[in-house]
């Protein structure tokens, strides 16, 4: 282990030379030639490969996330992200030259792009090393310095994370803070130029309120409810078995995981039949024995996923598969719920777990008034193969994003932007989008000769009244 690292839950003075490091290092960073980005983003990926195995340990010593999850979806996603930035990178930090027009006849005009400084990162637990370095790998790109905080939740992965970072990083260009909610307060007391933070809702209104204080811009990476709108498919084998994998990959535990499947309701029996076998045969025999199966985060977010489940069991949903849930092992079986009443708080909370609500409708007009009366979910999902019923509903419910035919897998993209509206973020991450979050656009005029400026000048004669108002018919 590095002596580098610094102390878990460190001092406030601790924090604060850590803040200042990199504040004086910004004017440096910020003018980093594209090949010195690329060069700090190649020896990270190398650092990350390096240590795969300490992370698939970590991770599994978290919550048991499976080795190959940790392959695919942490760090396989960012070696797609640094390939996707390198490929765009002299692209996006060339000027960009703009027109004037007639009014600024004799000068130039182009648009610099320029890092906004200092950035915060704040990443949850769910993806512990994908969310803390996809957005760094934009804030280096984009050449600020960055002062990272982790969970504390996943406190495993975040000491290697920690470690990472300070083998390929010098201190005064990318800091790593460890610590709980006290830490992250403190941090959040400092003037950063810009914040990323992905997390709850909840807590991102505490972040905005925060950032409100210097001020600065912020990139919210929240979640919500994300609905699934099944139309009356031929067949809905396939699309249980999409639906059925993104609902457990991960546990549940991602922000944009369907929180709940509309489905018609003639169809209702088939398909709830059908989304239990496709549960089933991902996750086969004993599911606490089963390795593929992930645990919760902490025993509280399993108390919380059992509450919610037995509220809804309590007004009369019927629990269709699984259920069973055990705080001190942080395990949740996968479950399926239905005939839910409309007030139960499975329809309301963010899931974040392993359990799926199915509710059936008769028309498309109850649908989008169920979802439109709610906080705008991150994603949206529409399973159909009519173009006018994508387009119908694309139209009438607003969403982050959507996926058509599939759940879960637009967020790997590193060409779409992702990102919230609303309760469920602001801003968009991945590839260039997230290369935008961290830079300032700063436009730059430059006059090389006089133009006809001067003669609209006052005092204004007779002469230059008619001018303007022949200007004004003309133009």
């Amino acid at each position: 282990m590095t002596q580098r690292v610094l102390p878990i839950a460190p001092n406030q003075e601790i924090i604060f030379k850590a803040f200042e490091a990199l504040k004086n290092r910004a004017p440096e960073q910020r003018n980093l030639s594209a090949k010195a980005r690329m060069k700090r983003l190649d020896a990270l990926y190398k650092e990350i490969w390096k240590r795969r195995d300490d992370l698939k340990e970590a991770m599994w010593l978290d919550f048991r996330k499976p080795p190959e999850e940790v392959d695919l979806t942490e760090i396989f996603v960012i070696k797609s992200e640094i390939k996707a930035v390198k490929k765009g990178l002299r692209e996006w930090m060339k000027p960009k030259r703009v027109p004037g027009g007639l009014a600024l006849v004799g000068s130039s005009s182009w648009v610099r792009s320029e890092a906004k400084g200092v950035a915060l990162i704040i990443a949850p637990w769910n993806y512990p090393m994908q969310l803390m370095f996809r957005p760094l790998v934009a804030a280096i790109a984009a050449g600020c310095t960055v002062m990272l905080k982790p969970s504390e939740v996943t406190a495993n992965t975040a000491q290697v994370v920690a470690e990472i970072v300070s083998e390929v990083f010098d201190p005064s260009e990318v800091a790593l803070i460890q610590g709980g909610v006290e830490t992250a307060t403190q941090l959040l007391e400092l003037p950063f130029n810009h914040i990323y933070f992905t997390g709850s809702p909840a807590v991102g209104k505490i972040v905005m309120r925060a950032a409100a204080k210097h001020p600065c811009s912020v990139t919210l990476e929240l979640g919500g409810k994300s609905p699934v709108i099944v139309d009356d498919l031929k067949s809905l084998k396939s699309t249980a078995k999409k639906i059925a994998w993104a609902k457990l990959s991960n546990a549940g535990q991602i922000c944009v995981a369907p929180d709940y499947v509309f489905i018609p309701v003639h169809r209702k029996e088939e398909f709830l039949e059908t989304l239990k076998n496709a549960m089933i045969e991902l996750y086969p025999g004993a599911l606490q024995e089963n390795k593929d199966f992930q645990r919760i985060a902490a025993p509280h977010h399993a108390e919380r996923i059992g509450n919610l489940v037995d509220d809804a069991v309590n007004r009369g949903a019927t629990l269709l598969h699984g259920g069973s849930v055990n705080t001190d092992h942080c395990w949740v079986e996968p479950t399926i719920l239905s005939d839910i009443d409309s007030n139960a708080s499975i329809l309301e909370e963010e899931i974040f777990g392993p359990v799926l609500p199915v509710v059936t409708y008769q028309s498309l007009d109850e649908v989008v008034s169920f979802i439109n009366d709610r906080p705008t979910p991150l994603a949206l999902y529409i399973y159909s193969k009519r173009k006018k019923f994508i387009r119908e509903v694309l139209g009438r419910v607003q969403s982050g994003g959507a996926s058509i035919n599939n759940c879960v897998i637009h967020v790997s993209s590193n060409h779409l932007p992702f990102g919230g509206l609303g309760n469920s973020g602001i801003g968009s991450g991945h590839g260039e989008h997230g290369f935008r979050e961290f830079t300032h656009y700063r436009g730059v005029y430059e006059q090389h000769f006089d133009g006809a400026g001067a003669l609209l000048m006052p005092p204004y004669t007779p002469w230059k009244t008619k001018l303007v108002d022949r200007l004004l018919r003309w133009l």
